[in-house]
């Protein structure tokens, strides 16, 4: 049968029809879309706790979320593992956190500071790096901070570099005592540096005392903030250029190079000295040394000398003519005893021409 479209639309009373309405002849109608709303509404308002609807249970339940996460947030903090928790009750510092998830009062009842405590600071003086790293990228000159009077009254253009951290131990003193940490160590650093400077001259600075100046610089800064109770530990100093100005570079190379030829000189004499002198010293020595033999020598042989002649005249006075009769003979074998000698006694020597050269013709004879 035709669909009946009774009254224009589908009723909104029992009768026998279904959910969708059915006429009295047993035929499908349109469905009630308000009826079918009012059923859901009041299905979810048995479901739902104090019979609220929908609107209100979803706010209730955003409220909840945001409730526990704002509740989370107030009463928790999270420590970073280069940092230290330090925890102040109105404002007074009562404990210290180490890394990790810890549990406060909300603000302003307690208050939460982080300090980097393991992070190394690095402020350049005398120079601006572009970098991110000090000393990389390019420099920028900063000459008020870096041109420095020396001892000896001349100017040296210093550039240099601090490396410092905060102290675990003394966060505190780190946090209260000092107002702006970065600019105290700056001035601190700079006025060490200009006093170390100032008590020294410029020809070591330049030179071989670099690695003395970085540590009396460091130590005097250390000093300085452990009066302040900075909270600060001074790692080290790093001198990054030690030069003259520029406008007198050209003339204090010169005159440094003058230094250089002095030194090379002055080393070249001592050189020669050093090889002179003790050549000269052992000459003398050996000088000195054979005329103190020679002077033993003669002593010695005069001392023989009159000993001998003693023996003599005491044999001598003993027997005289004896003793001379043997000087006489010891003389005649000490003049005689080298020479050539022909002896001839008196009978074989009457024909014997006076001048005949015996003693060569001997010679020859033997030759």
């Amino acid at each position: 049968m035709p669909w009946n479209n009774q009254s224009g639309g589908g009723r909104r009373g029992g009768g026998s029809g279904g959910p969708w309405g059915q006429g009295p002849s047993g035929g499908p109608q349109q469905p009630d879309l308000e009826e079918l709303l009012k059923r859901s509404q009041d299905r979810l308002k048995q479901v739902m706790p104090g019979g609220t609807g929908m609107p209100g249970s979803i706010i209730f339940l955003v409220a909840v979320v945001m409730a526990a996460v704002v509740g989370f947030l107030a009463f928790t903090f999270r420590v970073n593992p280069d940092e230290l928790g330090v925890v102040m009750l109105f404002g007074k510092p009562i404990r210290q956190e180490p890394p990790g998830l810890h549990f406060r009062l909300p603000y302003p009842i307690e208050e939460v500071r982080l300090p980097k405590v393991t992070k190394q600071n690095i402020i350049e003086i005398g120079m601006r790096s572009s970098g991110s790293r000090a000393g990389t990228g390019s420099l920028r000159d900063v000459p008020e901070e870096s041109l420095m009077l020396t001892g000896d009254e001349n100017i040296v253009d210093v550039d240099f570099v601090v490396f410092w951290h905060i102290k675990p131990d003394d966060v505190q003193a780190y946090l209260f005592n000092i107002q702006n940490p970065e600019t105290t160590v700056k001035e601190v650093a700079e006025s060490a540096m200009r006093e170390v400077v100032g008590q020294n001259n410029i020809q070591p600075i330049l030179t071989e005392a670099r690695q003395k100046t970085e540590e009396a610089v460091r130590q005097l800064m250390q000093k300085v903030l452990d009066y302040y109770r900075a909270g600060i530990r001074i790692d080290q100093i790093r001198l990054q250029k030690v030069d003259p100005p520029a406008q007198v570079i050209a003339a204090f190379r010169d005159v440094q190079a003058a230094r250089a030829d002095q030194e090379r000189l002055q080393n070249e004499a001592y050189t020669y000295a050093n090889k002179v002198v003790p050549e000269a010293r052992g000459d003398a020595e050996r000088i000195k040394q054979a005329a103190i033999a020679y002077k033993e020598q003669t002593v010695a042989e005069a001392n023989g000398q009159t000993a001998r002649f003693l023996k003599v005249y005491e044999e001598y006075k003993k027997a005289p003519e004896v003793t001379r009769r043997r000087m006489y003979l010891e003389t005649m074998e000490r003049v005689l005893g080298g020479t050539d000698k022909i002896i001839l006694d008196n009978k074989g020597g009457q024909g014997v021409v006076p001048f005949l050269p015996l003693d060569q013709l001997r010679k020859k004879g033997g030759n």
